[in-house]
């Protein structure tokens, strides 16, 4: 289960957005945990990107999930979003500072704190990994930086997974761990041939209108390869979120 979060205030204070919801995933163990920040879809805060954090919450992290559209709605919210998760700055990374700091406030957080990003969180995971804050970021899917040695020169741990069937991003795995490579970042970056894009969802969740065009373009679950990939990031995120005292 999550709760809703009003992080408006502190979004506002940090030039993001004047109303800013989130949606924070509490594990059942006793605390402390570590924090982690998802980003989600291009498609919003749906019930999928939700079990996406109760996912989290379930492997014993703390997680907080930002509306990146709260203040407008996906359609006035969307162009600006993408724009800014390309660009490395705007109101978008103020929000998600926002709900990195509420987590890092949290009394039930350890202080150490992840992000995840999918599709399009995936790009903002990227840029915000050499941004600072993180002990380590999950990029699923998402559009590799412009300048990309520049972007991970000073990143941290990055674990990253892509689809080979996916037709938006050719040959992004390759490029990313060539990049994390050269900046002597420690990764673990994998492409699963089979998969397409949105792989780790555990169902489809575009609008019915243009569901067509998604299965056309391999867009959508494939359980196989999530399982693999959620374990690889589990364990990514417990080798540099949950040090071992």
């Amino acid at each position: 289960m999550t709760t809703t979060l009003d992080l408006s205030e502190l979004s506002r204070s940090l030039g993001g957005s004047a109303r800013l919801g989130g949606r924070l995933a509490v594990p059942e163990t006793p605390g402390p945990w570590p924090g982690v920040v998802a980003v989600h879809e291009i498609f919003g805060v749906d019930d999928v990107m939700v079990r996406q954090a109760e996912r989290l919450a379930a492997a014993g992290y703390l997680v907080l999930m930002p509306d990146l559209f709260s203040d407008g709605g996906a359609r006035r919210c969307l162009v600006s979003t993408l724009r800014a998760a390309l660009s490395g700055k705007g109101r978008a990374y103020a929000d998600i500072e926002a709900a990195r700091r509420t987590l890092v406030a949290h009394p039930d957080c350890t202080g150490e704190v992840g992000l995840i990003g999918f599709c399009m969180g995936g790009a903002f995971a990227l840029v915000a990994a050499g941004q600072g804050g993180y002990g380590a970021v999950s990029a699923n899917y998402g559009v590799l930086p412009r300048k990309i040695d520049r972007a991970l020169a000073d990143a941290c741990p990055v674990v990253g997974s892509y689809g080979g069937r996916d037709r938006t991003l050719p040959k992004a795995a390759a490029k990313l761990e060539a990049a994390l490579t050269r900046a002597g970042v420690p990764h673990d970056v994998k492409e699963y041939p089979q998969a397409g894009h949105s792989f780790l969802n555990d169902a489809e969740n575009a609008p019915k209108m243009v569901l067509p065009l998604t299965r056309i373009a391999n867009i959508g679950p494939d359980p196989e390869a999530a399982a693999d990939a959620w374990k690889r990031i589990e364990e990514f995120f417990a080798r540099y979120l949950k040090p071992i005292n």
